[in-house]
């Protein structure tokens, strides 16, 4: 029989089983309508009730206060890079952003086409290992930017940096609903679904209602979020499956017990994760410990075991050994190198024990 298969992708990542089979039984026959939920109108009721329900859902897995909106949206967070300086960032005005990853400066090149902006921080002669804490923070910013967590790099804000001035918005792609946290410290929330809650194709954004209105420029209809929250997420045609399975993983994610709940195993399944690589004497991780990512962790051969010269080639036979045993997606980002085991919600215990003994198997087999 073969090997259950446990995906360690990046992103389109890992969702729950029962999650994946609601969404499919959808495709064909949505809420007992005889109509497949992927031809059905965003205008009738059951699409319309469906919204609302994954909006509670939000609601209740992450305590949003009432006086913030949520906008579902396509495009991506490549788009919303560019929606939310249009949105909450005068062209005499100044954001703080930190960069700590590939995204964060994607997020930061896109604001400098709306406003001024001051690097608070950036690591990238580090190749983004460690989160910097002292930031250089403007003393009248309009906002300070974070990204939460660092796909590529594996590294997390532990703890949320304050701004000086402003509000603080956090691009949570990659840690949605995997920790808790108090919505009520942020101006604005956002990330796209693809990588802990959802398949692709919708973004998530969570907005304090006293933000919106506070620019000069005309803003495109289309890109105002205040023309998707007046609609209620019905302006145009909206990624309806894509927030249905979303509404299927916060079904999932309350009956586990919610946000702590998974939070509880996330950090178990990191913990497991790291204590197998920090013993290691032919792997070895990269980010700083005290910024250690709960979702990605990459990893490398250890340079003092594993010759430079040989390192390529092993790293093929790991991969193809891994991927006998069922543990597929594990090549690491091209700017880290090595390996990376992504461990969101999803991700059973049992796939990550699966890693840890893939790990030292094949260290008995470099080490004989």
């Amino acid at each position: 029989m073969a090997n259950k298969v446990y995906n360690f992708s990046a992103g389109p990542s890992v969702l729950p089983e029962q999650a994946l089979k609601e969404a499919s039984a959808a495709c064909i026959d949505f809420e007992n309508s005889g109509i497949s939920i992927l031809s059905m109108s965003h205008r009738s009721k059951p699409i319309d009730n469906m919204f609302a329900e994954t909006e509670e859902y939000l609601r209740e897995l992450m305590g949003i206060p009432e006086n913030y909106d949520i906008v579902f949206l396509g495009g991506g967070c490549s788009l919303l890079f560019c929606m939310l300086p249009m949105n909450f960032l005068n062209q005499d005005a100044t954001a703080d952003y930190a960069l700590t990853g590939v995204w964060a400066n994607k997020a930061c090149k896109e604001a400098k086409l709306f406003g001024n902006v001051n690097v608070a921080c950036d690591t990238k002669s580090e190749t983004y290992s460690r989160i910097e804490k002292n930031l250089n923070l403007s003393d009248n910013a309009s906002y300070l930017h974070i990204t939460a967590n660092n796909t590529i790099y594996g590294t997390e804000w532990q703890s949320f940096p304050k701004p000086k001035s402003g509000f603080l918005m956090a691009d949570v792609s990659s840690d949605f609903l995997a920790r808790k946290i108090n919505v009520s410290d942020f101006g604005v929330i956002y990330g796209g679904a693809q990588k802990n809650i959802s398949c692709a194709g919708v973004t998530v954004t969570i907005i304090r209602k006293d933000l919106l209105g506070k620019v000069d420029r005309t803003i495109p209809t289309m890109l105002n979020f205040q023309t998707h929250i007046d609609a209620k997420n019905m302006f145009n045609t909206p990624p309806v499956f894509a927030v249905y399975v979303m509404n299927r993983t916060l079904k999932w994610l309350k009956e586990f017990g919610g946000v702590e709940a998974i939070e509880k195993l996330n950090r178990e399944k990191a913990a497991l994760l790291y204590s197998a690589l920090d013993a290691s004497k032919v792997f070895v991780g990269t980010a700083a410990k005290e910024d250690r990512s709960i979702m990605n962790v990459p990893f490398v051969f250890n340079k003092d075991v594993v010759a430079a010269d040989k390192a390529d080639d092993l790293a093929k036979e790991f991969l193809e050994f891994a991927k006998a045993r069922g543990l597929q997606q594990l090549k690491g980002h091209r700017s880290v190198g090595g390996f990376r085991a992504s461990i969101y919600n999803a991700m059973p215990m049992e796939g990550v024990q699966a890693l840890v003994d893939c790990l030292g198997d094949f260290e008995k087999k470099v080490l004989a």
